[in-house]
Order: C-alpha cells, then sequence, then structure tokens
C-alpha cells in the first residue's frame, strides 16, 4: 500500500487580533496550495475562535503555536500554548455575547479536543474531513471544423476585395 506523505504547516505568534487576521490569510493560502478550498471557511473559523481563546484567557503569555496538518482524507489544525487550564464547553446565556467559541468548532468540525501539553500547556485542535482534490482536466478548445490541411493562395479580383474602412468616429461629446 502507498501511502500519502504528510502535508504539515506551523506558525508561532503571539496571539493578538493583529496577528490573528494574518494567520487566516496563512492558512488559507496554505489550503488552496493543497487545493482543499472548500475548507477554508471552516478552518479560518475554528483557528480564529481558538486563536481569540488564547487572546483572551492563555497565562502567563500569549505565545502559541499554530499547526495546521493535511493527513490522508483528514485536515487537523491545532494550537498549542502555555496555559495548562483546560477549556470546557459553557452553557451561555442567549444574549452573551462570548462564551461560544468551542461549541461553535463542535458545530463546524468533524471533531475536536484538548490535551494537556507537558508540564505547563495545552493543545486545542479541530478536524474536518478533507477534500479530494480534483482531477485536472486539459482544456478543450471550442469545437471548430477539420481545417484542410493544404493551403491554397488565391488573390480575389480587385471588386470582390472590402472596401476601406470608414474613419473612427466618437461617441463621446466634446
Amino acid at each position: 500500500m502507498i501511502s500519502q506523505p504528510s502535508r504539515h504547516c506551523t506558525v508561532e505568534l503571539q496571539a493578538l487580533p493583529s496577528r490573528i487576521g494574518q494567520v487566516r490569510r496563512i492558512l488559507s493560502a496554505q489550503l488552496r496550495y493543497w487545493h482543499q478550498d472548500p475548507l477554508i471557511d471552516q478552518a479560518a473559523l475554528g483557528v480564529t475562535e481558538l486563536l481569540t481563546n488564547v487572546h483572551q484567557h492563555a497565562q502567563p503569555d500569549k505565545l502559541c503555536t499554530v499547526e495546521i496538518e493535511l493527513l490522508l482524507d483528514r485536515l487537523t489544525v491545532s494550537v498549542h500554548d502555555h496555559d495548562p487550564r483546560l477549556p470546557e464547553v459553557q452553557d451561555v446565556d442567549p444574549t452573551a455575547t462570548c462564551g461560544r467559541g468551542l461549541a461553535m468548532i463542535a458545530a463546524v468540525s468533524e471533531s475536536w479536543g484538548v490535551r494537556p501539553d507537558g508540564e505547563s500547556g495545552k493543545v486545542v485542535w479541530f478536524t474536518l474531513p478533507a477534500t479530494s482534490p480534483a482531477v485536472a482536466q486539459p482544456v478543450l478548445p471550442p469545437y471548430e471544423p477539420p481545417r484542410e490541411t493544404t493551403r491554397r493562395h488565391t488573390v480575389a479580383p480587385l471588386d470582390e476585395r472590402r472596401p476601406e474602412h470608414a474613419p473612427a468616429r466618437s461617441a463621446v461629446a466634446g
């Protein structure tokens, strides 16, 4: 059995709002490169939520690593930070303006989870089912009737030649 090699991308950053947008652009470009365009919106939403959680909650710092891995039929996006506290999905009031990040990740992903990472830190991850890359089809020209393989060169009599074009006129006033 021939196995597909893993495709992997890692970005280290400080989870600041300005950097979150940059990571979304990197993730989108990487997924386009891997021909996984249909996953861009879900993956961008998920990584935005995970990085926002690091920005809002992680202690002692906001340093983190985002890993994107495409292996066989699954895309895994994970965020490693230095805070050992594990997040939990919470019941929130319908009028609350925050607290739904992990619930959104659960809703848009195939699976998700959290695990401790060494003595001080954790990894929060989610997976999406990968799309199979489209097989490139050759671009065919529009149908044209067969052309003659021999060329004949004839000169039309003067009276059958095209008349000279009228001078160009502008439709713009002035």
